[in-house]
């Protein structure tokens, strides 16, 4: 399934913000200081199972399930 990256990216980025923008941008800095800009990522990119598994431990770091 394409585009399963750029949607555990903005599922990060809306659990940690809860809808506040300032979090919401903060949580995107994060993101990219990690390595993983999420403008760089669209629903056709191909979803590599190791960026994936970053991605999760990513997640874990910042207190967000997915």
């Amino acid at each position: 399934m394409a585009g399963q990256i750029k949607t555990m990216l903005n599922t990060i980025i809306k659990i940690r913000s809860k809808g506040n923008e300032t979090i919401a941008l903060t949580t995107r800095t994060k993101l990219i200081f990690k390595g993983f800009d999420p403008d760089r990522f669209d629903s056709g990119s191909p979803d590599d199972p190791a960026v994936i598994e970053r991605i999760k431990a990513i997640a874990v770091d910042l207190g967000v399930t997915l």
